[in-house]
């Protein structure tokens, strides 16, 4: 368990609350005498995201493209300037 002052505190909380996100507990004193303890809460657990692959999904539903020639959007978009 980590220790730190009430100046700590005031004059380097971004370090002390780096402990305590870590998982350390912290006391906190002030001329000697423990007076707190900081003790970090346990959060569920984040579920991993999972990204579609999204152009599976496009083949799936438009099927794959045969013979090269370009489509209409194909050629509408290379006469824009940008």
């Amino acid at each position: 368990m980590k220790t730190a002052t009430v100046a700590d505190l005031r004059n380097h909380f971004p370090r002390v609350f780096r402990w305590i996100e870590e998982g350390e507990s912290v006391e906190v004193t002030k001329r000697g005498r423990v007076v707190a303890r900081l003790v970090p809460v346990e959060l569920p657990r984040r579920k991993k995201l999972r990204v579609p692959d999204f152009l599976a999904i496009q083949k799936e539903i438009f099927g794959v493209k045969s013979g090269g020639e370009p489509s209409i959007v194909d050629e509408e978009r290379s006469t824009y300037r940008y």
